[in-house]
């Protein structure tokens, strides 16, 4: 079994789920305004969800297809959402899809998550691309792929279907070697003396 990896941050530990998890991502993934913010997610979220969906991290882990972490705080170790990479391997791409847990909501943890995933995108699997899309209804999650350094590529029209509601969804991305040059101006070298 290929171990799945853990990354942490300032305030986050952001880790394979385990079925001991399923209670929280139920109540919080559960929640109807978080549910309504991702394509995914269904509402109500019904008993044994969690843990069907938890059931299929290893072998898709494993497969190359998406890796899907725990989004942890680290004083506690309480779970307050998920964030993950649907892989295309043949590209080397991937989408980036996260959500939070509502009493988690604007403390900046989505971003400092996405922050580590999109690092680990980059520098741990060699990536040349990411991306990510929204609810054009949900402008708070575009903010978080702003300060990610990603670009807005367009607006797809009605491109899904949400609760009987067809939803125009924002598309945002980034290339390795536009995050290389992120990096570079955040950390710059200093000149030789």
């Amino acid at each position: 079994m290929k171990a799945r990896p853990t990354l942490e941050t300032t305030r986050l530990t952001l880790r394979p789920f385990t079925l001991a998890d399923a209670s929280d991502v139920q109540r919080l993934a559960g929640e109807r305004a978080v549910a309504s913010t991702t394509l995914n997610i269904p509402h109500p979220y019904e008993e044994g969800m969690a843990e069907q969906w938890i059931a299929t991290h290893q072998e898709r882990y494993e497969k190359g297809e998406q890796i899907n972490f725990a989004i942890t705080l680290r004083a506690d170790q309480a779970l307050i959402g998920a964030i993950g990479l649907q892989l295309t391997q043949p590209h080397a791409s991937a989408e980036l899809g996260y959500w939070i847990g509502k009493p988690f909501w604007n403390r900046g943890y989505c971003t400092e998550a996405a922050q580590a995933v999109v690092r680990y995108g980059f520098d741990g699997l060699g990536l040349n691309r990411l991306h990510a899309s929204y609810f054009k209804r949900n402008p708070a999650s575009g903010r978080v792929m702003q300060k990610l350094g990603m670009s807005y590529e367009g607006c797809l029209r009605e491109h899904v279907k949400k609760w009987g509601v067809f939803e125009d969804c924002e598309l945002y991305g980034v290339l390795s070697r536009d995050y290389l040059c992120q990096k570079e101006n955040a950390n710059p070298i200093p000149a030789p003396s």
